[in-house]
């Protein structure tokens, strides 16, 4: 199932320059996850923190994530 990054982020008004700044990762790693590339562990808890969610809704943001 596809991740819902860009949606959260569209929601909040967020670019994805602005997500990559807050989640301390590159625009291009932002483009790729959107696109439902796979990811580390720790670029997914990032991410989720850099959206303002908790770890623990990281099923928000990657459905079907084990």
């Amino acid at each position: 199932m596809k991740n819902q990054i860009k949606e959260i982020r569209e929601a909040q008004l967020m670019s994805k320059a602005e997500l990559a700044r807050k989640a301390g990762v590159s625009p291009v790693t932002v483009d790729r996850l959107e696109n439902d590339a796979e990811c580390r562990m720790s670029t997914k808890r990032k991410i989720i923190l850099a959206l303002g969610l908790k770890l623990t809704d990281r099923h928000v943001v990657f459905p079907g994530d084990e």
